[in-house]
């Protein structure tokens, strides 16, 4: 054994762990992509720019989620959670997305569960045309817990300065606000949940599946359904990923000084999955819409005059609620 493994860290581990996904990562490349695996940096051609082209940045992780993941063995969704949370969160701007980086640290390598992960990286960017650039994988024992496991990434994509989102000066009251369906708690909430769920039964059935595959069903992503609104014409004036903070944080971010959100509660029939957490978790009501998505991953506001036409390209979608003069209510209320 060599001194270096001896105190932890296999790089032989490392070299098998790429050597599995290399293939994946490869058919993520675009013409765009001009290094191959394992270059020192991805290199990545600025071609195809719409006018005025707008950088748009993220970085992100998939919290205490990975955890549960780690406890199950089952690391291929955790890939996808990971470009899907961040794909989201620059599609609320506009963008579409160029390349992707992620970033694995662990106390000790497992070659086949940073395969699994990554493969799933390379399956969610490969689905939204988005390259794989680079990334690293970290043994850094002594730092990290034994058994732990992170997962981050970072994505960078391109809007031109026209089609920017949101457009507060165009937003007004009466504008109807779309919900868009999630595909579970996404990613996050989970130190909560895994709280919550701690004496249960993880083969417990929850509406048709184990609690352990509902729990780890991947992060949607919306891609698909906003190009569809775009295709028909829809006039978009700002979304809102609905990630940590719910509702109560995050729709206040794209809204103007004057304007407020009327969230309608019983608009839609909130997954059985989060009347369970709520309910395991002894949490309020109005709590849970500031922890969860309670089934609403992504929210688009538009004219209300286009709302019955986007409900038609997007059948998944239901009108939650509308925009309404401020005052001195609080930015999103919950009815």
């Amino acid at each position: 054994m060599s001194q270096y493994a001896a105190a932890g860290v296999d790089i032989d581990a490392a070299t098998r762990a790429v050597d599995m996904m290399k293939d994946a990562i490869r058919r993520t490349y675009t013409p765009s992509v001009l290094a191959d695996v394992g270059s020192f940096g991805g290199l990545f051609a600025l071609e195809n720019l719409p006018d005025q082209p707008v950088l748009v940045a993220s970085t992100d992780g998939v919290g205490t989620k990975v955890k549960l993941a780690a406890q199950l063995g089952r690391w291929h969704g955790i890939g996808h959670d990971i470009v899907n949370h961040c794909v989201n969160d620059i599609l609320v701007q506009g963008a579409r997305p160029l390349f992707f980086l992620d970033y694995i640290a662990t106390s000790k390598l497992i070659p086949e569960a940073v395969a699994a992960v990554v493969t799933g990286i390379a399956e969610a960017c490969e689905a939204v045309g988005c390259a794989l650039l680079g990334g690293e994988t970290a043994e850094m024992p002594g730092v990290y817990a034994e058994g732990a496991f992170d997962v981050a990434g970072t994505i960078v994509g391109v809007v031109g300065r026209g089609a920017l989102l949101p457009r507060p000066d165009q937003m007004a009251v009466g504008d109807v606000i779309l919900g868009l369906p999630s595909s579970g708690p996404h990613t996050n909430g989970y130190s909560l949940i895994r709280r919550a769920i701690a004496d249960r039964d993880l083969n417990e059935q929850i509406d048709g599946v184990s609690l352990a595959d509902a729990l780890l069903a991947p992060h949607r992503c919306y891609v698909p359904h906003i190009q569809k609104l775009i295709d028909v014409g829809i006039s978009l004036r700002g979304m809102a990923h609905i990630t940590g903070g719910g509702f109560v944080d995050n729709i206040p971010r794209v809204l103007p000084a004057g304007l407020a959100a009327r969230i309608e509660r019983e608009r839609w029939q909130t997954p059985v999955l989060f009347e369970k957490l709520v309910e395991w978790s002894l949490m309020s009501g109005d709590e849970a819409y500031r922890v969860f998505n309670m089934g609403i991953g992504m929210v688009v506001i538009v004219p209300a005059e286009m709302a019955q036409a986007a409900v038609e390209a997007v059948p998944e979608a239901v009108v939650i609620g509308e925009l309404f003069e401020r005052g001195g209510d609080a930015p999103v209320v919950l009815a």
